[in-house]
C-alpha cells in the first residue's frame, strides 16, 4: 500500500487510510487493533466471502431491494474478489472480533469501492452497510462463509487428495499381496501376515476416512444467511434466504441449504467442530500409515527393512550415504499440527455465548489450515514416498524364518506347552522354529510341512488345511 492517505469517516470519527486501498476505515481501524498473527484470513475466506457477498446483491436486486445497476455493480465487485485479484485489500488479522465483523466490513468497503468506481461519477454512491450488506449482518455472513470455504476445501482438495492416495495404496496392497512376513503385535514378533494384507489394511483406514469427510461436508452444507443479528431474521426479506443460497449452490456447484434453527447456525458452530473431527480422524489415520511405513523401512543393517522407500534427499548433514523417511516425518507433522487444531476448534466450539460465537475467525483459520495441511500432505506422502515403495521379499523371508510366533501353529499338533517351549528355545538359540522341532523330534517333516505352511497361516482356518 501507499504511504500516502486519504482521510476516512466512520461513526467513530476519522480515520487515515492508505490513498491507494480499496477498504475504508472500518477496515483500517481493525488493521491496527489487531496487529497480532500478521496472517490474514486467507484466500479461501476472501473467495467465500465474495461468493456470498455476490449471491447477496444479485438477490436483493431481483427482490427490489437494490436498484438493478447498483445490484449488478455490487455483484460484478463482488466476483472479482471471489477470484482473488484483491486479495491485498484484506489486510485485517485472524485474530480480531470473534464474530469476524472486521473482516465482513473489509469485504463491504471493498466491493463498495469496486461498484461505485464499476459506476463512474454519475452512478449511486454504493454504501457499504446500505447496499452491500444489505439484509444481511457479520453474525450470519461470517459463518455462512466459514461454512462455504470449508466445504470448497473439502471438496476440492481434501477429498481429491485422500482418494488418490487410498489408490497408490491399493496398488500396493495388490503388488505385494504374494509376499509373506512377520506380523508384529506389541512391538512384537506374531504370527505371520502378507505385506498386501498390511497395505490393504492402510487402503481401507484412508476409504473409511473418506467416507467420514464426505459426511464432514454434508455438516457444513446448512447455512445461517437470513439469521442477521440474532437469528430473528430482522431487516431481511424472508425470501432472501433461500434465494441467495441458491445461487451460493450454484456459484459453487455445492448444494447448501438454509440453517433449520438461525439460533443454533449463529449461536453454536458445533458442525464445524464436528466435521474437523472428521479431519483429526484422518490424521490419525495418516499418523499411523506414515509411521508404519517409516518403520518397516527403518535400517539398512540394523532394523526391519522389509521395504525400501525412494531417496528423495540426503538425510544426514555429517553421515555420509544416510536417507531419511522424511515424507513419512513430514506427514507425521502434519497429524500433529491438525490435532492441534482439534483442541482450537473444541475450545471454540464451546465459546457460543446466547446467540453468538465469538471465535469464529480462528476456528476457520485453523479448520482451513487442517484442510490444506491434510490435502497437500497426503499428496506429496504419495507422490513421493508411497508409490515408490519397493518390497524387499528377502529380508521378509529371513526375518520369518527367524520368527518364534509362528509356532503359534503348532499348538493343535503339540499343544500350547511344547509350543512354548519351541518358541523360546528358537528365540535364545537364534534358530528356526523348524530346525528346533526336528531336533527334539516332535513331528516329522511331512506333518511339520503341513503345519508351518507360513502363507496359510495369512488365511482364517486351522494348521494343517483344516477348515475355519
Amino acid at each position: 500500500m501507499s504511504d500516502e492517505v486519504r482521510t476516512e469517516r466512520d461513526s467513530l470519527g476519522e480515520v487515515l487510510v492508505p490513498t491507494d486501498a480499496l477498504y475504508g476505515a472500518q477496515t483500517q481501524r481493525a488493521v491496527e487493533n489487531f496487529p497480532i498473527s500478521g496472517r490474514g484470513i486467507g484466500r479461501p475466506m476472501v473467495r467465500a466471502l465474495g461468493i456470498v457477498k455476490g449471491a447477496a446483491a444479485r438477490t436483493n436486486g431481483e427482490l427490489g431491494h437494490l436498484d438493478p445497476e447498483v445490484a449488478r455493480a455490487i455483484a460484478e465487485a463482488a466476483d472479482e474478489v471471489a477470484s482473488g485479484r484483491w486479495d491485498g485489500h484484506f489486510p485485517v488479522d485472524v485474530f480480531q472480533t470473534g464474530s469476524g465483523t472486521s473482516s465482513n466490513m473489509n469485504a463491504n468497503e471493498v466491493i463498495a469501492a469496486l461498484a461505485r468506481r464499476a459506476l463512474g461519477d454519475g452512478g449511486a454512491a454504493v454504501h457499504p452497510n446500505d447496499h452491500v450488506n444489505f439484509g444481511q449482518s457479520s453474525n450470519d455472513v461470517f459463518p455462512t462463509a466459514i461454512h462455504v470455504a470449508g466445504r470448497l476445501a473439502l471438496e476440492e482438495s481434501v477429498l481429491p487428495a485422500l482418494e488418490a492416495l487410498r489408490g497408490a495404496l491399493e496398488a500396493k496392497a495388490e503388488a505385494f499381496d504374494g509376499i509373506v512376513k512377520s506380523g508384529r503385535t506389541h512391538l512384537m514378533d506374531a504370527t505371520p501376515v502378507r505385506l498386501g494384507q498390511e497395505f490393504g489394511g492402510y487402503a481401507a483406514q484412508v476409504a473409511k476416512g473418506i467416507d467420514r469427510v464426505r459426511a464432514a461436508s454434508e455438516e457444513l452444507a446448512e447455512l445461517a444467511l437470513g439469521g442477521t443479528a440474532t437469528g430473528t431474521g430482522i431487516n431481511t426479506d424472508p425470501k432472501f434466504a433461500s434465494w441467495a443460497i441458491a445461487r451460493i449452490s450454484e456459484a459453487t456447484g455445492l448444494r447448501f441449504r438454509e440453517a433449520e434453527n438461525h439460533f443454533e447456525a449463529q449461536g453454536a458452530r458445533d458442525a464445524l467442530v464436528a466435521a474437523h473431527g472428521a479431519l483429526n480422524t484422518v490424521a490419525v489415520s495418516l499418523m499411523k500409515i506414515a509411521d508404519d511405513i517409516r518403520w518397516l523401512a527403518s535400517g539398512p543393517t540394523s532394523g526391519l527393512r522389509e521395504i525400501r522407500l525412494p531417496a528423495v534427499q540426503p538425510g544426514s548433514s555429517i553421515m555420509p550415504g544416510k536417507v531419511n523417511p522424511v515424507l513419512s516425518e513430514a506427514l507425521m507433522m502434519v497429524a500433529a499440527r491438525v490435532a492441534g487444531n482439534q483442541t482450537t476448534l473444541t475450545v471454540g466450539g464451546g465459546r457460543g455465548n446466547f446467540e453468538l460465537n465469538v471465535m469464529m475467525p480462528v476456528m476457520a483459520d485453523a479448520f482451513l489450515e487442517s484442510a490444506t495441511l491434510l490435502a497437500r500432505g497426503a499428496n506429496a506422502f504419495r507422490e513421493r514416498c508411497v508409490e515408490g515403495i519397493e518390497a524387499d521379499e528377502a529380508r521378509a523371508r529371513e526375518l520369518l524364518e527367524l520368527n518364534p510366533a509362528i509356532a503359534t501353529a503348532l499348538n493343535l499338533k503339540i499343544g500350547y506347552d511344547r509350543a512354548t517351549e519351541v518358541a523360546k528355545r528358537a528365540a535364545a538359540e537364534g534358530r528356526s522354529v523348524r530346525a528346533v522341532v526336528l531336533e527334539m523330534g516332535l513331528l516329522d517333516e511331512t506333518e511339520l510341512d503341513r503345519a508351518l505352511d507360513v502363507r496359510g497361516m495369512t488365511e482364517p482356518g486351522l494348521p494343517g488345511g483344516g477348515g475355519g
